[in-house]
C-alpha cells in the first residue's frame, strides 16, 4: 500500500457491534469513506464500533470530526464508539485536541471488541 491508499473493512462481532479497520492516512480526501463505513455499520443494525486505527499514518482534523460525529450517533442508539491505537502520533493527535478525553482508547483490538460486546457476548458460558 502506498501513502497515499486508504482503505477501510468492516466486520461484525454479533451483538450489534462491529470492527471497521482503517488504514493509510485519514484525511480530508478519505474521511468520507471512514464516514461511508459507519453509514454501513447502522444500516447493518450496528449499535457499537471498534475502529482500529493500527495501520493509520496520519489522522486530521476533518477525520477526528467524523469520529466524534459518529462517537455521538454510537451512543445515541445504546452502544459506543471505541478507537484502538498504540501509535504515540495518534495518541498524541488525541491528547492535543483533548478528545482522549472523550473517546474510550483501547491499545489492543480483543480488548476493545471485549469492552462493546455485551458481557454474555464476550464472555460466554462454558
Amino acid at each position: 500500500m502506498s501513502l497515499l491508499d486508504f482503505t477501510t473493512t468492516t466486520a461484525e462481532l454479533g451483538e450489534n457491534a462491529f470492527v471497521v479497520t482503517a488504514a493509510g492516512e485519514a484525511d480530508i480526501y478519505t474521511a468520507p469513506e471512514l464516514e461511508g463505513a459507519f453509514q454501513g455499520v447502522i444500516a447493518l443494525g450496528g449499535t457499537a464500533v471498534a475502529v482500529d486505527l493500527a495501520e493509520v499514518s496520519f489522522i486530521d482534523s476533518t477525520t477526528l470530526g467524523v469520529l466524534l460525529r459518529y462517537h455521538g450517533r454510537f451512543r445515541g442508539l445504546g452502544g459506543d464508539l471505541v478507537i484502538v491505537t498504540n501509535d504515540r502520533r495518534i495518541l498524541r493527535t488525541l491528547e492535543i485536541t483533548g478528545l482522549d478525553r472523550i473517546f474510550e482508547i483501547r491499545h489492543d483490538l480483543a480488548d476493545a471488541a471485549a469492552s462493546i460486546l455485551p458481557r454474555s457476548a464476550a464472555h460466554p458460558a462454558a
